[in-house]
């Protein structure tokens, strides 16, 4: 009799053994599942963090440009902050105008030279540097050798200069012979976006008021001491300034940099820089770069201090 038993016994036993199977299964389908559901919904937060900082830095930037606009440009404010609260975070705004800053595409060469004295390199070769980039900018004459095209195949280059203006600060990489070091700290005082051969020395860094043509160290200290004082009129300027006054302009830049910091009340934080063009009618502004996860600046340098 025991032996009649046996077949139902192992029939029960592969019975058993795949409804286990089964339960294994399901309960890793059911591990997969949900390790895909949270990790779903942490790209789903992630992307929700990503969608509301963008709609905050244009909230930002729609109202750097009302505050901005509001005014005529002669009484247009060049710098200023604001903070404010909007969808559970606090948002901090500083903007400058553009003006603060040296364009590539307009900038003298000596301008340009000086700069990358005041940043470290030696008088020879920051003329060098200079001299490239105008090169860069500056089109190939139809009726001439094209001798700026001809340095970069004599080099080696992997590239030919543009003979146009700069599209991006970042094309100050690509001219012949010019250090990326050097590059690096040129960063934060250029610009594409300035339309202008002067700056604004009211706002300017103090790299970029040195490299005014006529500039010296104790005219520089000189300015620097009454910049918090002075007033945006031109014979202040033409008194503090001295023979530097030429590279200075009074007027206020239609293009503004803007850098917004936003601290969500969960502990997120997320920052972005814009340059924005400001405009008339339809279009109260237009964004020219939008760069996000930067260093924002902690304080904007007015008149030589930290405001």
């Amino acid at each position: 009799m025991g032996g009649d038993h046996r077949p139902d016994d192992r029939e029960g036993g592969f019975i058993l053994v795949a409804a286990l199977w089964i339960l294994v299964s399901l309960a890793g389908l059911a591990g997969i599942l949900s390790v895909y559901l949270v990790n779903t919904a942490r790209g789903l937060s992630l992307e929700d963090d990503r969608l509301r900082s963008a709609a905050l830095v244009s909230a930002s930037l729609e109202l750097t440009a009302y505050k901005l606009s509001s005014s005529a440009k002669s009484l247009r404010a060049p710098a200023g902050s604001f903070s404010f609260r909007l969808d559970h975070a606090r948002v901090s705004v500083a903007f400058r105008s553009e003006a603060a800053r040296i364009d590539l595409n307009h900038a003298s060469r000596e301008m340009l030279a000086h700069l990358f004295e005041v940043l470290g390199a030696r008088a020879g070769d920051a003329g060098a540097y200079a001299e490239r980039i105008v090169g860069w900018r500056t089109p190939a004459a139809e009726t001439a050798p094209d001798v700026e095209r001809d340095l970069y195949r004599t080099a080696g280059a992997d590239h030919m200069p543009r003979t146009a203006p700069f599209e991006s600060v970042e094309e100050l990489r690509l001219v012949l012979n010019l250090p990326p070091a050097l590059v690096d700290r040129a960063m934060p005082f250029v610009t594409i976006f300035s339309g202008r051969r002067e700056i604004d020395a009211l706002e300017a860094a103090p790299e970029v008021v040195a490299s005014l043509p006529g500039m010296t160290q104790d005219l520089l200290k000189s300015f620097l001491e009454q910049r918090p004082g002075l007033r945006r009129e031109v014979r202040s300027m033409t008194s503090a300034l001295g023979p530097a006054r030429a590279g200075a302009t009074l007027e206020v830049a239609d293009a503004v940099r803007v850098w917004i910091t936003i601290s969500f009340d969960a502990g997120h934080r997320a920052a972005a820089e814009a340059v924005i063009l400001l405009g008339d009618g339809d279009d109260p502004y237009r964004v020219l770069s939008w760069r996000d996860d930067v260093v924002a600046p902690g304080t904007l340098r007015q008149s030589g201090k930290a405001q």
